[in-house]
């Protein structure tokens, strides 16, 4: 009998208490293996300081960091059938959405709100990466529709923000639906001449990208986030060619033209009110240096 291990340990242990480190208390950053306290980053706004790149930021606060004081109204998530296929792979779908739901605490994939940002009305539209990808099916569509309906109705712009895998395949062509239903309600927005942008985050892809993502009337970028419809790995195994260094990346699409600007997260809610101004024909301080903002925001309202 070991009677440092079987005896003194234990006994020193349930003196001073087994403290639980929580996980994820250090984050590292996916370019240079830099480690950042998860309080800093937070507090950065999921940026890594040294090396500014933007990592996945919660849906919630998002939301919190655009509008002003961090005060909005938060749209309910509309009821919709679950499960309607009854589908299951490796496991049952329901079960899916429970361990998203606990995790996320959240209904679904797509979080709204309506509030001010700058003294601007608009209603706000995000994804949360974490539950299940940010895929698209029935009640994300359906979230997504009665957003844009509400922004019809206090006659004020919409911005959206996905971070997305694409459709839901557990929902099949149910979640497929959801991309014609989207562009309708967009066209709706527009024939309201109401303003519609678009702020791509890291990733954006699939049916989203093929859908409301890439019909705004204006598109912004995060820094380096991955903006495509198929990813460069299948696109190299279906073409046999190796791709552009960068490509599918926010600055190769602005490039290219697909993006009209790439806005570091700090200042989105600044250029989104000041673009948004202009597009309503509002007041804008225009002395920060933002010619570029301005003429992308008239050309695309014109």
């Amino acid at each position: 009998m070991n009677w440092l291990t079987n005896y003194v340990r234990p006994r020193i242990n349930s003196m001073l208490g087994r403290r639980d480190v929580p996980e994820n208390l250090w984050i590292k950053c996916p370019e240079t293996g830099e480690m950042v306290f998860h309080k800093d980053l937070e507090q950065n706004k999921w940026v890594i300081p040294a090396s500014g790149y933007h990592m996945k930021m919660p849906a919630k606060a998002r939301l919190a960091d655009l509008f002003d004081e961090g005060e909005y109204e938060a749209l309910p998530q509309p009821k919709v059938a679950q499960d309607p296929l009854k589908f299951r792979d490796s496991k049952k779908y329901a079960d899916r959405l429970k361990d998203s739901r606990t995790k996320t605490e959240q209904e679904d994939t797509i979080v709204a709100g309506v509030g001010t940002v700058q003294g601007l009305k608009l209603v706000a539209v995000v994804h949360e990466f974490n539950f299940m990808g940010g895929s698209l099916g029935i009640a994300a569509g359906e979230a997504i529709i009665k957003a844009f309906e509400r922004a019809i109705a206090e006659k004020c712009p919409l911005v959206m923000f996905p971070a997305s895998g694409g459709a839901r395949m557990q929902e099949g062509i149910l979640s497929l639906m959801q991309l014609p239903r989207t562009t309708v309600v967009v066209n709706m927005l527009k024939e309201a001449g109401l303003p519609y942008i678009v702020v791509l985050t890291n990733p954006t892809t699939g049916g989203v990208t093929a859908s409301y993502a890439m019909l705004g009337d204006l598109h912004m970028a995060e820094p380096g986030a991955e903006i495509c419809f198929a990813g460069k790995r299948v696109i190299e195994q279906t073409i046999r060619e190796k791709l552009p260094e960068g490509f599918q990346t926010s600055e190769y699409l602005l490039e290219h033209g697909m993006v009209d600007m790439v806005v570091k997260r700090h200042d989105i809610p600044e250029t989104l009110a000041r673009v948004l101004k202009i597009m309503t024909k509002k007041p804008a301080n225009t002395d920060h240096g933002a010619v570029a903002v301005v003429d992308a925001a008239r050309a695309a309202s014109a």
